[in-house]
């Protein structure tokens, strides 16, 4: 079982987008059993008395308008123990892995990293609370998902 867990800062857009990406493409190429797939926030911005927020509805949106669905997910947070439990712990930006080291302990390298190292580039994925661009959001999601199943040897 390979255990993933996506990472951003408020857990409503970036890493829920890429959660639900990873596991359609997994589920598409007949390889979800192989995978245990979620994700979670450096900030309790979202959370409040233990209850995460959900899902950003425009987040929401564009993952449907790619045919994918994302119920019943609510921001959580990050937990210094999820380094041990998970395989890979992927970041979106230079600040959550800023952040991921700090909640950790631990220091960013082999199983920690962020998306788009897996495609080569040394850039974050903009977080679209701010930006407002879903679309492009989504497209460095897909970008990094598959080149992060590429790295795993699996074709998509």
């Amino acid at each position: 079982m390979i255990k993933v867990l996506f990472i951003c800062h408020g857990n409503i857009c970036r890493s829920p987008m890429a959660e639900f990406v990873l596991k359609d493409m997994v589920k598409k190429i007949g390889i979800a059993d192989q995978f245990e797939i979620a994700s979670a926030a450096t900030s309790t911005e979202e959370i409040w008395n233990g209850v995460g927020n959900p899902f950003y509805p425009p987040a929401r949106k564009e993952l449907a308008k790619h045919g994918i669905r994302c119920d019943g997910k609510r921001a959580v947070m990050l937990k210094a123990s999820d380094y041990d439990y998970y395989d890979y712990l992927i970041g979106m930006d230079s600040m959550n892995m800023r952040n991921m080291e700090r909640i950790t302990g631990h220091p960013r390298g082999e199983k920690m990293r962020m998306l788009l190292e897996y495609s080569g580039e040394m850039r974050g994925i903009t977080d679209p609370w701010y930006s407002g661009e879903f679309d492009v959001t989504y497209e460095d999601v897909v970008t990094g998902c598959r080149a992060f199943l590429d790295y795993l040897g699996y074709e998509v």
